[in-house]
């Protein structure tokens, strides 16, 4: 199977429309293809507040990121908790948006959710016309990414786990994640670095992987 067969939906449209607004031009790694003649797809960056979503985005997107982000302020003290992340000085309240041209036949339209649970009811909105996506899990904080594992699961939307190794946390196995997360055998999980383009990169190969095989094993039983 090749990204042609990917049957994005809405992506292309809702893509399109956040890369406009957001001021992307088709530069970068696009190499001159236009999204007239590639197929566009829209994926998730999601998972817990503080694991690494919008520097993910930030880190691979080929042109400038949109994001939506605001100082946290002391308005926010016992909404949003910050165990583990006391450091954090600013949070996305709406979206992240970013874009990668993986090869000239398939672009993707990145969409990072927001973390605190007072913005959890953008998420249903935020994943109309996604064909898969990304949990983020900080290795400090794990329990943070239930949610958004429940979230894809109960909605049958293609997810993989991507472990983001922050400096001076323990180092985990992808193994001893999986077995804490409870997450299935057949669901990629990768160790990462949000921060480095490569390895944000390849997480999204990965997913892309992920939803072609399922789309395959789906239409092979018809």
């Amino acid at each position: 199977m090749t990204p042609g067969h990917l049957e994005p939906g809405n992506a292309a449209g809702a893509g399109r429309g956040a890369s406009e607004a957001g001021g992307a031009d088709g530069g970068g790694d696009a190499g001159g293809v236009g999204d007239a003649e590639a197929i566009a797809a829209k994926l998730l960056i999601a998972g817990g507040f503080g694991v690494g979503k919008t520097t993910l985005v930030g880190s691979v997107s080929e042109v400038p990121p949109l994001r939506t982000e605001e100082a946290i302020t002391s308005a926010s003290a016992g909404v949003d908790d910050l165990t583990g992340v006391e450091s954090k000085v600013s949070t996305t309240v709406a979206l992240d948006f970013g874009r990668i041209t993986i090869s000239p036949e398939l672009i993707l339209y990145l969409f990072g959710t927001p973390g605190q649970d007072r913005f959890w009811f953008m998420w249903d909105e935020l994943a109309e016309g996604a064909i898969g996506a990304v949990v983020l899990a900080d290795p400090r904080r794990l329990e943070t990414s239930f949610p958004a594992v429940d979230f894809f699961e109960r909605r049958g939307v293609p997810f993989i786990v991507g472990v983001n190794c922050f400096d001076g946390a323990h180092k985990y196995t992808a193994e001893e994640v999986r077995h804490a997360l409870d997450v299935a055998p057949n669901v990629p999980l990768m160790l990462c670095d949000a921060r480095q383009r490569a390895s944000a990169k390849d997480v999204l190969i990965t997913l892309v992987e992920h939803v072609m095989y399922q789309y395959d094993l789906a239409h092979s039983t018809l």
